[in-house]
């Protein structure tokens, strides 16, 4: 914390119950109204805060966190005038917080807020922006059609007990068709047509997220390279199979095995790096009934007695492929124990590949998401495949998932898997394509939609645009970190003149997604050790998605 002298020692006359009152009336406003209090100021912060284990400390980050909200609430109705300062803070429980304002115009806004709690100091500093309202976490299919190809039509198809099931809304930029005995339990929406055994809208304007927007590569919580690009990375055999870039048990990235050895048919098929979903520190297990019995587990740094920064309510970045795909196991879990779940998103600049079941822990409050993003350099990038089509075992994920090209599903075996239920969402900026039929089988898909997000249950990290209500705005939080040391001397600076009197603010009928990731400096940019293989992963890979591939 900031040492010396008290930021608000000079001025203790600067405090009076009335500010208190109407800064406490408005803040509980914005908090009923934007709903975020519960999951911003204390699943976030309280893992982090627990570690220095002290409760003033942790009082002075609400504080100041709440400096941040109310500085949220103003950028929503237009005000980007400081809020207090030190002379005249606004008072907040049993402390008080100042807070600057600065457009950066760039269509993000810094806020950084001081706080003081019985002595106690706190600097935090969020970089905000508005979000792009978008439909994609709202429906349980959505094929945005972003290639504005007039002949696409997203298919759910099937016969009898093999007919697929959609539980949730459907949308699809181009035109929709229910073939067969398909069902349908939710909307029915098209830009096009809209085809087959139900009714819906047609002429319907739907839009994926700005996913550039995000910015994720600078503000993700963790960039999974930089993790392996540092001198912490070693080769070495592991229980998932082969050898492998991998990283020590305490770091976030440890849950990934880059280029292993034993799947280079994989690598092969890919541009760029490929990683691997998989914990080299935890047994595998089998779970050959493929109903998450006895999954391989996966555990987050920092989480439940785990070495470690705190990797929970994370969002990972990563530059290349993601896989979830490995002929030791059928399944996998993020084990944590916690009553609060777990919640982390994986942002994937490349592809990403499923070829294994995941399940949650706990389906009322964990939370994983996958998001696919195009790499500027390769064209045939942004896209989920999702099944195996050699094997055929994937049957039931657990996960919230968007490709801002593609999304393909696909079963190409006879001996494949005769049903696949998902729970959560399938989503795609473009084309939605599921190719489930083999001669005559069909083999049945299950979506169930997870609508927590949509609702505002689930307060998952790094989601970009998922929809607000007609006539709201809504605030995404880009980055979050609490300033320590220098960074934090000086840090809220107010133009004079902005040292007004705190007055009562109006009411906010405004919407705030909070998804604050905890801040954690990079590793140096070192070059790894040198591995005893040569099979590390080229760079000469072909552009090619991988079931193409398998004879």
């Amino acid at each position: 914390m900031i040492q010396g002298k008290g930021i608000f020692a000079a001025s203790p006359s600067g405090w009076t119950n009335q500010q208190g009152t109407a800064t406490v009336t408005a803040l509980l406003a914005v908090i009923a109204l934007v709903g975020v209090s519960g999951a911003f100021l204390t699943t976030t912060l309280r893992s982090q805060v627990e570690r220095e284990g002290a409760v003033d400390d942790y009082a002075a980050i609400q504080v100041a966190d709440a400096g941040i909200v109310l500085g949220m609430a103003h950028i929503t109705q237009g005000d980007y005038d400081n809020i207090g300062s030190e002379e005249t803070p606004w008072k907040f429980g049993s402390g008080g917080c100042f807070a600057s304002i600065v457009d950066n115009d760039d269509g993000t806004f810094t806020i950084t807020s001081r706080s003081e709690v019985a002595g106690e100091e706190a600097v935090v500093e969020a970089v905000v922006s508005f979000a792009a309202e978008s439909e994609v976490f709202s429906n349980a299919l959505f094929a945005g059609n972003s290639d504005e190809n007039n002949g696409y039509t997203l298919k759910i198809n099937g016969g009898g007990i093999y007919a697929d099931e959609i539980y949730g809304d459907v949308y699809s930029g181009g035109s929709v068709n229910f073939i067969q005995d398909a069902f349908l339990d939710g909307a029915l929406r098209a830009r096009k047509n809209v085809l087959g055994n139900y009714q819906g809208e047609e002429g319907i304007e739907m839009s994926g997220p700005d996913l550039p927007g995000m910015n994720y590569e600078a503000t993700a919580t963790f960039n999974v390279a930089d993790y392996f690009d540092s001198g912490d990375a070693y080769y070495a055999s592991a229980a998932p199979g082969g050898h492998a870039w991998q990283l020590p048990e305490d770091s976030p990235a440890h849950i990934f095995r880059k280029n292993p050895s034993d799947r280079t048919s994989r690598l092969n098929m890919t541009e760029g790096d490929d990683y691997f979903l998989e914990d080299p520190y935890e047994p595998n297990g089998s779970d050959s009934e493929q109903v998450g019995d006895d999954p391989s587990e996966i555990t987050l740094s920092g989480v439940n007695g785990e070495p470690g920064v705190d990797s929970n309510r994370a969002v990972f970045y990563i530059d290349g492929n993601l896989w979830m795909d490995n002929s030791a196991t059928y399944s996998f879990r993020f084990k944590h124990g916690l009553e609060s779940g777990v919640q982390v998103t994986f942002v994937v600049r490349g592809n990403i590949y499923f070829g294994d079941n995941l399940f949650y822990e706990n389906e009322e409050t964990d939370g994983i998401a996958f998001i696919a993003m195009k790499h500027p350099d390769f064209e045939d990038s942004g896209n989920i495949s999702f099944g195996d089509p050699t094997l055929g075992t994937l049957r039931e994920m657990h996960a919230f998932m968007y490709a801002e090209n593609d999304f393909l599903d696909i079963n190409l075996d006879s001996s494949g898997s005769e049903s696949v239920r998902l729970y959560g969402n399938m989503t795609a900026g473009n084309q939605i394509d599921i190719q489930r039929d083999f001669g005559s089988k069909h083999s049945k898909l299950i979506v169930d939609f997870d609508e927590r997000i949509k609702n505002g249950d689930l307060d998952q990290p790094g989601i970009p645009g998922g929809g607000s209500e007609e006539g709201a705005a809504r605030l995404q939080v880009l980055s979050w970190r609490l300033l320590t040391g220098q960074e934090a001397v000086g840090a809220v600076v107010l133009d004079p003149g902005d040292d007004e009197e705190p007055q009562d603010d109006p009411d906010l009928p405004i919407e705030v997604d909070v998804d604050p990731p905890v801040d954690v400096d990079p590793p140096e940019d070192v070059d790894p050790v040198d591995g005893d293989s040569g099979d590390s992963g080229g760079s000469s890979k072909k552009k090619k998605w991988w079931w193409q591939w398998w004879d």
